[in-house]
């Protein structure tokens, strides 16, 4: 990793990867600095893609610091949500970079949440087979989940990420300033992501955020860096041992697999990502405790901080004729699936989690109680 003098109050994790590794930065007034970005071996051209929420806000912030390490900066923004993630929003990249003569030393910069981010890093793993990118996460949940592994990719009509590649970044700035200017339901889809780290890794973190959750959703900075901060450790911790999900990796997925059925199921945007996530972990708390591995205690206080978060405790119907087939048939083309089994990560006592197939009927019971009556 390179040495570099970093600005005060500027936190770092490193993602050890061998070649591949990097740096996550963490801090305030990141974006505008072009220390955020100057120890990077970068080309003279580059392109900012964004979304037009985060546009307005961040982009011009961003060019500038850019424009002392690159001869060419230009941008390109594209439409807002997880409705938009598919092909013909990642051609719009294509284009950009076609049309501009891009070269691959060209450098991709995701300014924007996770929807922003996994398109830009594919659009970069296939641009002339690969060009260079970094995250610049714009949201909570990006800062602590998906800009973060090297996860890329778009959505298909039946199946949420299906389409993508494992490509990892240069760096991950997150900037804390950016969470101040997010919506009230953009925070509680990215503390989603945050409160998944304490049941299947870390249950002192699980503890600290029962007792700060106030301060969390009132957007406490010191709060907010430390949350940001420690489920980075977590996950950098995971990855470095499976970038590419063979095995242990597939833990950060707890709540993923109702969760994606749910985004799926009613429409990708309808949910937001995290709101499906924060219900899925509820389905999935209810799949563990069914199978005797947590009690009704954990599974009681799991729930509890899930709603204090402002995320939805009850699943949605899917299908008023058939809403546990729909439900299976969704999750049937999970990533996590094999041989026709469909596989979820259950908690293995509270702090740890794996990777199990369940028996139909127990998950059907599952769905059948957590969802709204039609």
């Amino acid at each position: 990793m390179n040495e570099t003098v970093l600005k005060p109050g500027v936190e770092c994790v490193d993602i050890a990867l061998g070649e591949r590794s990097y740096q996550i930065r963490i801090g305030s007034g990141l974006i505008g600095t072009d220390s955020s970005f100057d120890d990077l071996a970068v080309g003279q051209s580059a392109l900012i893609v964004s979304n037009e929420t985060v546009a307005p806000l961040y982009l011009k912030r961003l060019e500038a610091a850019l424009g002392t390490l690159h001869s060419r900066v230009q941008n390109v923004v594209l439409p807002d949500g997880e409705a938009h993630k598919h092909w013909a929003t990642l051609n719009q990249i294509f284009d950009k970079l076609l049309e501009r003569q891009c070269d691959r030393k060209t450098v991709l910069y995701a300014l924007g949440g996770g929807v922003v981010g996994d398109m830009t890093g594919f659009a970069a793993a296939c641009y002339m087979r690969g060009v260079p990118f970094v995250q610049v996460p714009t949201t909570l949940l990006a800062q602590v989940d998906s800009s973060v592994g090297g996860k890329t990719g778009i959505n298909h009509p039946l199946g949420k990420n299906m389409i993508g590649a494992f490509y990892q970044p240069l760096r991950v700035i997150c900037d804390l300033d950016t969470l101040s200017t997010l919506p009230a339901r953009e925070l509680s889809a990215g503390m989603a992501e945050v409160i998944k780290y304490g049941p299947i890794a870390d249950m002192t973190f699980f503890e600290w955020i029962e007792a700060n959750i106030g301060d969390l959703m009132a957007r406490d900075a010191k709060a907010l860096a430390l949350a940001v901060k420690r489920s980075c450790e977590i996950k950098a911790w995971v990855v470095g041992q499976d970038e590419r999900e063979s095995g242990l990796r597939a833990i950060l997925n707890f709540g993923h697999t109702f969760g994606h059925a749910i985004e799926a199921g009613m429409g990708y945007g309808s949910w937001l990502h995290g709101e499906a996530v924060g219900c899925g972990m509820v389905m999935a708390g209810r799949l563990s405790h069914s199978l005797g591995l947590i009690d009704q205690e954990f599974l009681r206080r799991l729930e509890s901080l899930i709603g204090k978060a402002g995320l939805p405790v009850v699943a949605p119907v899917l299908d008023a004729r058939d809403n546990v087939g729909r439900y299976m048939d969704l999750m049937h083309v999970d990533k996590k699936a094999e041989g026709g089994a469909i596989r979820f990560v259950v908690i293995d006592g509270p702090g740890r989690a794996r990777l199990q197939a369940v028996p139909d009927d127990l998950v059907a019971e599952v769905i059948t109680r957590s969802c709204a009556t039609p």
